[in-house]
């Protein structure tokens, strides 16, 4: 009788990979239903493009000429400078690597800014738009009064904001986007551009030291055994090696630290440089003055990520669809809704709204949603014509421009 009163034994504890539940199994982490080509490390802490590997390389070109320099040319350095000085020239060349290193990995290994992609194509705006079975190729803001196109993306099923582009190699579309670098493996956009130009700038000075302390050895050699600069160079032959690695390398990201210098210092990416043509016709709508283009890079914070890619989604969904929300009974994604808020980074844009053109703040969405009675203000149709890697604008921006101003004139 005292057995049959007995309590029945508890369940057994779930597994500690959260198998023990149905609900648990039918949800994954997010980097494990990633649709685009990344590879991550440390269960989604780091994430890195499909070329990872070539990081490795980089990372050998960094340390094994540096290593080379530590054994066989600094090491000889130590003792000919007073109160062990010379040591000195060691341990910079040994910490200045690891921050070369640092800012590679920080370049390398965090999300550049890749926007969300969306479930499904955006709403039309319009009846000619519900009627195509596609949405429109691209779209016309203005930005300081300067036209410029906003595309759609068909992969990310979104129109891109602006300065995004999508990667053909990662598969994203990526804010502010400058280009895909081959030997980091990863995009450079707007949450990482600011630690590559530091990773390109610290490496020319790397080189440069190297450089400069290999001749340093070889004028040591010619003082001290009174022999010519060919004598004493043949007497080294590693300071020979580095002075002509260093040389073709210091070419190499030297020339990359000063063009990024220049595009900095009148608000352009890479992408934007080879693409677009900026004079007297067609002005750079983002180029606010060489301080402020600094101050935007290097003093502002940098955006936190639109992902968190260690958050548990629906296995049985697509990743963009389990992001997907309701707003104002229309599907929209979350790019539709919130990354369009910062589509021109902190600059304004000017929006048709009820026949007029307004100033509108950079915490203003370009999308409006449908119950507050606004629309987003797109030209209709492609102002642009491209010739000879120049934009131009055609008459009927001049025409529509005109009208709309004579409009908010009478207004």
């Amino acid at each position: 009788m005292n057995a049959m009163m007995q309590p029945p034994p508890p369940p057994p504890p779930a597994t500690s990979s959260g198998m023990g539940s149905p609900a648990a199994s039918s949800f994954v982490r997010t980097y494990r239903a990633w649709q685009g080509n990344n590879v991550f490390f440390l269960r989604g802490w780091l994430i890195f493009g499909p070329d990872v590997k070539s990081i490795f390389i980089s990372v050998f070109l960094v340390i094994a000429p540096v290593a080379f320099f530590c054994g066989f040319v600094a090491r000889k350095l130590t003792h000919d400078f007073p109160h062990h000085a010379g040591w000195s020239i060691i341990v910079v060349v040994i910490v200045h690597t690891f921050f070369v290193l640092i800012t590679l990995v920080l370049t390398s290994g965090r999300d550049p800014g890749i926007v969300p992609r969306s479930a499904y194509p955006p709403p039309p705006e319009s009846d000619d738009d519900a009627a195509s079975t596609r949405p429109r190729r691209s779209k016309i803001v203005l930005v300081n009064g300067v036209p410029v196109k906003v595309k759609y993306c068909d992969t990310c099923q979104l129109y891109r904001p602006l300065r995004c582009s999508h990667c053909s190699v990662c598969d994203n579309c990526v804010e502010r986007f400058d280009h895909h670098c081959p030997w980091l493996g990863q995009c450079i956009g707007l949450r990482n551009y600011r630690f590559f130009y530091i990773f390109v700038l610290s490496a020319t000075l790397l080189c440069l030291y190297v450089h400069v302390f290999c001749w340093v050895y070889i004028k040591k050699i010619m003082d001290s055994e009174e022999k010519t600069i060919w004598k004493a160079m043949i007497r080294t032959p590693a300071s020979i090696a580095l002075i002509i690695y260093t040389f073709i390398w210091v070419w190499f990201v030297g020339g990359l630290t000063v063009f990024h210098t220049y595009l900095i210092s009148t608000n352009q990416s890479t992408y934007e440089n080879f693409k677009y043509r900026y004079d007297q016709q067609l002005v750079n709508p983002y180029d606010r003055g060489i301080v402020e283009n600094f101050k935007q890079v290097f003093c502002t914070s940098i955006p936190p990520s639109k992902h968190n890619f260690r958050a548990k989604v629906p296995k049985d969904l697509p990743l963009s669809e389990s992001h997907q929300r309701v707003v104002g009974g229309q599907s929209l994604s979350p790019m539709l809704k919130k990354t369009t808020e910062n589509v021109v980074e902190e600059r304004n844009v000017e929006h048709r709204r009820d026949g007029e053109l307004h100033n509108v703040s950079q915490n203003e969405s370009l999308h409006r949603e449908s119950g507050e009675g606004q629309e987003a203000s797109f030209f209709r149709q492609s102002l642009w014509e491209r010739t000879s890697r120049k934009w131009e604008i055609i008459p009927e921006v001049v025409t529509a421009n005109s009208c709309s101003s004579g409009n908010s004139t009478q207004a």
